[in-house]
């Protein structure tokens, strides 16, 4: 395994996890199976839920309706108490700093809200780019004519505080830093908490996409100075597709007034319409919204983000443990590898094709993602969802009856996946982080 600790995906402990450990994931009774034969969703969302989230849906609401307006108004109000504890900093006694808008659609919907919400006319941004969704992220701004400057890691490697600082020292026009925390399309882990430190010391604003991370990996606002995050539904939450959500301050909220250049995308209508009525400005996903609900009460009954991350960490090293007896190799050092999703590189050996292992996954009851890298053949595995270490192992099985079905002999990858993973590596790894949690 890769640790005997809950670890973060770098190797780092995790925070207060000495209190919390491993207790809900080792000892906790196995998960059951999805229901009616499906098979598990091994992806980065949607992702196999629970049978009690499935069944909060078979509920119509009226989205007019006083019943509806206090789930709505609930499920901001404990979103918000994930990231800040106890009220303070508001503009009146016991009022919270921050506060939480949920948005229609996708994740990328939401992104793209918080993009066209939060920057101005005259904002330029800082993007700092290791995978697809960095990636999606300026091509977002290029679509709303933003300003922007990139620096861009390649696939294997996070960015760094010290270059995020030079960066800002270079240009003092930059107004805001835009980072993804877990890069999805490699599993990265980014330092989140030595960039916003950079940041909030350079005097910029910082906006993350917290998609994949929120929910699992730690998120306090005492811990990270922010200005606006996004993050979704039906990721770490375990509930469905439908809505993500943007936690912001309630000062840049504000301030985000005339900014949207998009009707329905638009943040600042969203809140004050909320803030006004209690209801979303358009038809909401209800059936969503309840199913979150449920999906919210099993977060906190499993011991909230700590409890979560101790078992998605399990999965994640039994899986990593399991596919490299198998010869496979992981794209990611284990210093840098979250516990949301893993990928490996494609077997060289001539027989192994990425269609023929994908059905024989399938047919096998395990569906995975195909991978996201810019040089290199690989696929994904997610270790998010409503699964554990043991439907890890029947995973690991299942691939190893999959190569002998194909005729592959070794799961090795090619020697060019090797060579630029270490050649990435040797160019651009800078020094090791000197926080006690790099995860942050």
């Amino acid at each position: 395994m890769i640790s005997e600790q809950p670890k973060t995906g770098n190797g780092a402990p995790l925070e207060n996890g000495a209190a919390y450990s491993r207790h809900s994931a080792v000892n906790a009774a196995p998960l059951p199976p999805p229901l009616s034969g499906e098979p598990w969703l091994l992806t980065p969302g949607p992702l196999t839920t629970s049978a009690a989230v499935k069944r909060a849906m078979l509920r119509d609401w009226g989205s007019w309706d006083d019943d509806f307006r206090t789930l709505t108004a609930q499920m901001r109000q404990k979103l918000v108490a994930m990231i800040e504890p106890g009220p303070a900093g508001g503009d009146l006694p016991g009022e919270h700093a921050f506060d939480c808008v949920p948005m229609q659609g996708s994740g990328t919907f939401a992104v793209e809200a918080m993009l066209g919400s939060f920057l101005g006319a005259n904002s330029k941004s800082l993007v700092l780019v290791n995978g697809a969704y960095g990636r999606r992220i300026v091509q977002t701004l290029a679509y709303l004519g933003q300003k922007t400057v990139v620096i861009d890691k390649g696939d294997y490697l996070p960015p760094r505080g010290a270059e995020v600082a030079e960066a800002l020292i270079a240009d003092p026009r930059i107004t805001h830093v835009i980072v993804v925390h877990c890069e999805t399309s490699s599993g990265i882990l980014n330092p989140l908490r030595e960039i916003s430190e950079v940041v909030r010391k350079a005097g910029r604003k910082l906006l993350v996409d917290s998609m994949s991370a929120f929910g699992a990996l730690p998120f306090k606002s005492a811990e990270i100075e922010f200005e606006a995050m996004v993050a979704s539904a039906n990721k770490c939450f375990e509930g469905v597709p439908g809505f993500g959500f943007v936690i912001a301050r309630k000062s840049a909220l504000a301030a985000t007034k005339g900014n949207a250049r998009s009707l329905s995308l638009d943040v600042h209508a969203q809140w004050a319409h909320l803030e006004k009525t209690g209801q979303w400005r358009f038809t909401p996903p209800t059936h969503a919204v309840a199913a979150f609900m449920c999906a919210l009460k099993e977060h906190t009954a499993e011991g909230g983000a700590i409890g979560r991350c101790a078992r998605y960490t399990e999965n994640r090293d039994t899986l990593v443990a399991g596919m490299r007896d198998l010869g496979f190799e992981t794209l990611l050092k284990d210093r840098w590898q979250s516990p949301i999703i893993v990928t490996f590189f494609n077997p060289a050996d001539p027989q192994f094709h990425f269609e023929r292992f994908y059905e024989e996954l399938k047919s096998r009851g395990f569906i995975i993602y195909p991978g996201k890298l810019t040089t290199v053949d690989s696929f994904r595995i997610g270790c998010i969802g409503r699964l554990d270490k043991a439907v890890m192992g029947e995973l690991v099985d299942a691939v190893r009856q999959a190569l002998t079905a194909m005729g592959v002999k070794r799961a090795s990858p090619p020697q060019k996946a090797l060579f630029e993973r270490e050649r990435s590596r040797e160019l651009l790894d800078p020094a090791p982080i000197q926080s006690p949690n790099p995860s942050l």
